[in-house]
């Protein structure tokens, strides 16, 4: 029972075959018929036996998942969202670096509810980037660190026309020898992408 499923979806009547994803705080559909539904959005959601029905808009949807996947994806999509720093992985002992100028409200206080370090040892580094320069600056500067067992968030514009994507993102993280795991939404101008050290192969 995971968060994704190839189903029956039927929207105002029609009826097609869709892979339905749940990465909160969204429900993406994708297929035949093709929507990003915001959580917070959603109304009258509710599981009728095999059925996921809600409303978004003035769209109603009925998703045929099985009783047991229904019934579980009402208590993820029904769920207060994490908070920004548990999306990060930061709680109040993990030992932040920062590099870059953190521009985002939202990521400062995420960033606040660990223990800033300046130097030495750290738990977790959030670089905020802007351009491939700064991009490859923030990954080797980080790469020591991240070697030895740290996480990277590398933090960027989401979006077209900005001076870096998440492919430059990933390639240059790639390049230096570490490995993004996870994508987070930072805020509604921001996303970043989460680096770990490449595990050696197993022999």
């Amino acid at each position: 029972m995971g968060r994704e499923a190839n189903c029956a979806c039927e929207v105002n009547g029609q009826a097609a075959e869709v892979k339905a994803l749940i990465e909160p705080p969204e429900l993406i559909l994708r297929g035949a018929i093709k929507r990003r539904i915001h959580f917070a959005k959603i109304e009258k959601l509710a599981a009728d036996g095999a059925v996921l029905r809600f409303h978004f808009g003035d769209e109603k949807f009925a998703l045929s998942l099985g009783a047991e996947t229904a019934a579980k994806w009402v208590q993820l999509m029904a769920a207060p969202p994490p908070s920004l720093a548990k999306k990060l992985g930061i709680a109040a002992a993990t030992k932040v670096k920062v590099i870059g100028t953190i521009d985002d409200p939202d990521l400062q206080a995420a960033i606040a509810e660990g223990q800033s370090v300046a130097r030495g040892q750290a738990d977790l580094i959030v670089a905020r980037v802007n351009t491939r320069r700064e991009l490859e600056a923030a990954v080797e500067r980080s790469l020591k660190l991240v070697v030895d067992g740290a996480q990277l968030w590398i933090v960027y514009k989401k979006g077209k026309g900005h001076a870096i994507n998440e492919a430059d993102v990933r390639s240059t993280g790639l390049a230096a020898g570490i490995v993004d795991v996870k994508v987070a939404a930072v805020s509604a101008q921001l996303t970043g992408l989460k680096f770990v050290r490449r595990k050696a192969p197993s022999l």
